[in-house]
């Protein structure tokens, strides 16, 4: 990563670091301020003596401080090579590389380990009001360098700080860093250059920032309305709307009107009848996504989990022993549906307001995307029927919020015997 603080680049090594978590890379993200604290943390406890790490420990005229600075960040940078050469496949340097000296230093080591590539990010933001919200955010989430610290008092270090970083800033140039392989973000998806860019995995990160901004939205999920196939508690299948779904149906637009007021939202479906007729009352623009169609079962699409037990049961047995990775006969596993999900999820971090309507194997995998969840923990994830989830985007993850509407509905969730 590269920039000055309060720019995002935690923010963006967090999103990168989930996304490319979500598509089964190995990734570790290593921050050189943790670095930091943790060796002044050890010092103060042997020493008794708690370090100076105000602003002018980052004073870039403080000889001694900037030459610890720089081990800090070269041994940090020493841990990543080591994980990635242990089996890692993307290890984040999250630290403000603002210099080309030290950009190319970093750069000149990673040419020392055969089979590694290094792709710079930087975070370049110009818009004050994101400058200062950026601030806040660092200076009210309890940020360690602060600790006991008044709001004040850590906000004006802090900017001091800043201006240090400022002295000796240099952004990627066109010409002068005409060589190097690097992403520049202005405004975090208000403009993305990219130069040098190699290879598939480099492409796919650099694609996947040019979808992120930092317009406050929320996304919400449902699951639709009970059906008739939840009802005879069969799998798959295109089956309408039992009675109590309808009643879903016909009071959702009320509960999301409630929630959104006169906030613009378009409403995301699958082809299948039960979203599509959930979302038919709702007075928004509709799209309609075959990727959200739901986990297709193939020979077992229509039965019960019993008849399943009865006419498959070494299939039945082996979702149960790997529920992520099992694919039915002719079918699909959740890892199956995790990789067609991907359109779905850039879109996603696209778009503002949106409302996706679907099925609980998928609404399973979107939601482990935004809160980080494992694939261990993605098939088990709760997302009952006429209920519907508010996720808010913010800084280090999701805030979520539930509403769930006072119509009996069957219980869809299955438990291994």
């Amino acid at each position: 990563m590269v920039g000055l603080p309060a720019r995002g680049k935690s923010y963006l090594s967090n999103k990168l670091q989930r996304y490319l978590l979500w598509l089964e890379y190995q990734v570790k993200v290593f921050n050189v301020g943790q670095y930091r604290r943790q060796i002044y943390r050890k010092m103060a406890e042997e020493s008794g003596h708690k370090a100076d790490q105000s602003s002018n420990f980052f004073d870039t005229k403080n000889a001694e401080a900037s030459k610890a600075r720089e081990a800090m960040a070269s041994e940090c940078l020493e841990d990543l090579i080591r994980w990635l050469k242990a089996g890692g496949n993307v290890g984040i340097h999250d630290a403000t590389n603002s210099t080309r000296k030290r950009r190319k230093a970093l750069a000149d080591r990673i040419k020392r380990e055969p089979g590694l590539k290094l792709l710079f990010i930087e975070s370049l933001c110009t818009d004050p009001a994101v400058i200062a919200a950026n601030i806040a955010v660092k200076v009210a989430s309890g940020d360690p360098d602060y600790d006991g610290q008044p709001p004040e008092q850590a906000e004006r270090d802090f900017r001091e700080r800043i201006k240090h970083y400022e002295e000796s800033y240099e952004p990627f140039d066109p010409e002068l860093d005409k060589d190097q392989t690097w992403c520049q973000m202005v405004n975090v998806g208000k403009q993305v250059t990219v130069n040098r860019i190699d290879g598939y995995l480099q492409s796919r990160i650099a694609f996947y920032l040019m979808n992120l901004h930092l317009t406050p939205r929320s996304i919400y999920f449902t699951r639709h309305g009970e059906s008739q196939y939840n009802v005879e508690g069969k799998i798959g299948g295109d089956a309408p709307l039992s009675a109590q779904g309808e009643k879903y149906m016909e009071a959702l637009p009320e509960l999301i009107k409630q929630k959104l007021g006169d906030t613009p939202l378009t409403v995301w479906t699958s082809t299948l009848r039960r979203t599509i007729q959930t979302a038919s009352l709702l007075p928004y623009e509709k799209l309609t996504w075959k990727s959200l169609d739901e986990l297709d079962a193939g020979v077992c699409d229509g039965m019960t989990y019993e008849e399943i037990a009865e006419y498959y049961p070494e299939d039945y047995n082996a979702r149960d022993d790997d529920k992520f990775n099992y694919r039915y006969r002719g079918g699909e596993s959740y890892r199956d549906v995790v990789i067609r999900l991907e359109p779905v999820i850039l879109e996603l971090e696209r778009q503002e307001n949106i409302l996706v309507v679907c099925h609980q194997a998928v609404l399973r995998c979107l939601y482990a995307y935004f809160h980080n969840l494992s694939q261990e923990e993605l098939p088990y994830i709760k997302i009952p029927l006429h209920t519907v989830i508010k996720l808010t985007p913010k800084a280090y993850g999701c805030d979520e919020e539930r509403f769930t509407l006072p119509i009996e509905a069957v219980d869809t969730t299955r438990y291994a015997d």
